[in-house]
């Protein structure tokens, strides 16, 4: 049977700013709250709320930013991370590319569309390719900046680890630079961080090339 890592994922890494009674309100009260003041904000703007395509509107807005797009801000949904022994005795890079990414710009809550790639170098466990992908939905499914996205994985994945092996690459799209502002459509943002042996330009060099091999 797999070990289960019950490491608390908010408290060793740079974390969200999110105030001290943030999870004093159940999911109902808040959907309840957003409800409210997002119906405003349709108003303000105009919106004929009596409209049957708009009247259910603000709630639909507010379950999806509790439940959906910004549940990862509630540690309840802190995912369970499986490890497995590593009978096999592999010690070369282990690579996860390609993960889909959808999170939210906190500067204008727009979109930020993208991809992930994930590598460690296996010690005495490795990890449910699975749960890769949700430790990154985890941190993607809050407001977020690609910067710290890119670190939250990273720490994560080497305090799960217990090793610093890490190698994180995030490429996206931010629709706040390409629906707003500069109208940018053609521009990508790659943020990485490298820890243990992927500071090695060897190393690192690998993992680059398995990635950009389509």
């Amino acid at each position: 049977m797999p070990e289960t890592s019950n490491i608390d994922l908010d408290k060793i890494i740079i974390n969200t700013p999110i105030h001290d009674d943030a999870f004093e309100l159940s999911d109902m009260e808040k959907i309840n709250k957003i409800e409210h003041h997002f119906t405003k904000i349709m108003q303000i703007l105009g919106l004929d709320l009596n409209d049957d395509s708009l009247c259910e509107t603000p709630n639909r807005v507010a379950k999806m930013f509790v439940k959906e797009i910004f549940s990862g801000l509630n540690p309840n949904n802190n995912p369970e991370i499986s490890l497995f022994e590593n009978k096999y005795g592999y010690k070369r890079m282990l690579i996860e590319k390609d993960i889909t990414l959808y999170s939210n710009c906190e500067h204008h809550f727009v979109p930020i569309i993208g991809k992930v790639h994930v590598a460690y170098i296996p010690g005495k466990q490795v990890i449910g390719l699975s749960k890769i992908n949700r430790l990154v939905q985890y941190y993607a499914k809050r407001p977020q900046v690609q910067e710290r996205l890119t670190i939250q994985i990273s720490e994560a994945l080497k305090e799960i680890l217990q090793h610093d092996d890490v190698a994180v690459i995030i490429e996206a799209d931010h629709l706040c630079v390409a629906s707003r502002g500069i109208n940018d459509t053609n521009s990508k943002t790659f943020t990485a961080a490298y820890s243990g042996q992927f500071e090695n330009d060897t190393v690192r060099q690998e993992f680059l090339s398995h990635i950009q091999n389509k």
